[in-house]
Order: C-alpha cells, then sequence, then structure tokens
C-alpha cells in the first residue's frame, strides 16, 4: 500500500539524488570570481573561519592554504569524526569539492558540527572561491592547473528509490560488523549505526565507483548489487548506538 510518508520519502530521496547533478549530469565546477564580491561573501563564514596572515582556529578551523589540502589534514584543529572519517576516505579540497560542499554541505559530508544552511547562487560561491583562493599556493589558479575529482560521483537517482529490505540486510551484514561495531562505537573505524539511508548509499556506490579510495571497501562494495547495498542501508539505519 503506498502510504502519503512513503510518497513524502520518495520524494526527499529523489531531491537529495539531483542535488548532486548538475543539469548535464556531471559534478559542478566553479568558475572564475571576484574577490572583492567574494571577501563581502565570506562575511557569512566569519563567525567560524578566519583566514589571512592573523588567522586562527575559531568554532571551525582557519581557511588558509586550504586549497589542495585534505579534509581534516590540520593537526591542531579538532575535527568531528564526519571530517576526519571524509578525509580518511580520499576528499581533497579543490575548486570543484569545495563548491560542491558550499552549496550544500550536510549533503556532501553529513553528522558534521558545521550548520552553516550554504551558499545556494553559483555566482557568489565562484567569488567566495576566488577570494579564498588568494590564501593558498597550492594551486592558486582558477582554473585548476590539475584539478582533481573528489566528493561523490552522481548517483542515478532511482537507485536512492530502492526500498531495501533489513531483514535481508541483516543477514547481509556479517562482513561488515567484522570491522564496524553494531553499538556504534568508533574505535579508528568510523561507525555506520544508525546511517541515514541516502547516505550509506551514496556512500557504498562511490566506493563501488572507486571515487572513494579504501580499497577494502572498494573490493566489497564491488561485489554487492544495487538490491543489497539497499538492504544492508535499511538494516543499519534501524540500529541504534548504544
Amino acid at each position: 500500500m503506498v502510504t502519503v510518508r512513503g510518497v513524502r520519502r520518495a520524494l526527499w530521496l529523489v531531491a537529495f539524488a539531483l542535488a548532486m547533478f548538475d543539469p548535464a549530469g556531471a559534478p559542478v565546477r566553479a568558475e572564475t570570481g571576484d574577490v572583492s564580491r567574494g571577501e563581502t561573501v565570506f562575511k557569512q563564514c566569519r563567525s567560524c573561519h578566519m583566514v589571512g596572515a592573523e588567522a586562527r582556529h575559531r568554532v571551525g578551523p582557519h581557511l588558509n592554504g586550504i586549497f589542495g589540502r585534505q579534509a581534516a589534514a590540520l593537526e591542531d584543529y579538532d575535527y568531528s569524526k564526519a571530517f576526519r572519517r571524509a578525509g580518511a576516505d580520499g576528499l581533497v579540497w579543490t575548486a570543484e569539492s569545495l563548491d560542491r560542499y558550499l552549496e550544500n554541505p550536510k549533503a556532501m559530508v553529513s553528522r558534521s558540527r558545521m550548520q552553516f544552511r550554504g551558499v545556494k547562487h553559483g555566482q557568489d560561491r565562484s567569488d567566495l572561491l576566488a577570494y579564498l583562493r588568494q590564501f593558498s599556493d597550492n594551486p592558486r589558479d582558477i582554473p585548476e592547473s590539475a584539478p582533481t575529482v573528489v566528493g561523490d560521483p552522481p548517483l542515478d537517482p532511482t537507485i536512492l528509490l530502492i526500498v531495501g529490505d533489513p531483514a535481508y540486510g541483516e543477514y547481509l551484514s556479517g562482513e561488515c560488523v567484522t570491522c564496524h561495531q553494531q553499538t556504534g562505537a568508533d574505535q579508528g573505524i568510523p561507525s555506520i549505526t544508525g546511517w541515514p539511508t541516502p547516505d550509506f548509499v551514496v556512500a557504498m556506490h562511490a566506493y563501488k565507483k572507486k571515487a572513494r579510495v579504501h580499497p577494502v571497501m572498494q573490493m566489497i562494495a564491488g561485489r554487492l548489487s544495487e538490491e543489497e547495498i539497499a538492504a544492508l542501508a535499511a538494516y543499519f539505519e534501524t540500529l541504534k548506538q548504544e
């Protein structure tokens, strides 16, 4: 039986997937922006971040040298588990990844402490990136001399509409829980207990396409079908951290 809740969930999943696309189905890329306008846009960020000669960590890390740096790489800042996981998975801050992140921070790195809703206008993001680029030497120019495609690749929205069977997911989960603890404990291996289904599915398909660079996860995800990934996602979402 189709319920109102089910329809709303389906529409939300489609919206989530489409947020990861540009109209041509390719990753969004930042264009050249205006530095002076970017400094004005940066006023939205100043309550949490600093940049420039006297920059230091606030609520968020300073943004000097952000371009070309791996996520969660500053040793003197206490990053959230979500950002440490993203960095360990190979997220590097480039024009493309920063543009996608600034548009919707929670869609790209869920469960971080970043509460900012994002910079929705593309030109504003380009201007902001041009401003921040002044404080990075590697590389300094937009377009980048050697851009790296990072972040999760676009995912067909229909994949997110697959309804997984939690019981089947529990059956399949034996390999997962040899490393990931069902209690939600994080002892060097990130917890997947209670993960929202869309986050789990997007991550697993990114490993499957080798966009995330953990070799063991690439191998495991590569053996799973779309239905099996959906089932695992449904199962782990039902679990609660102890």
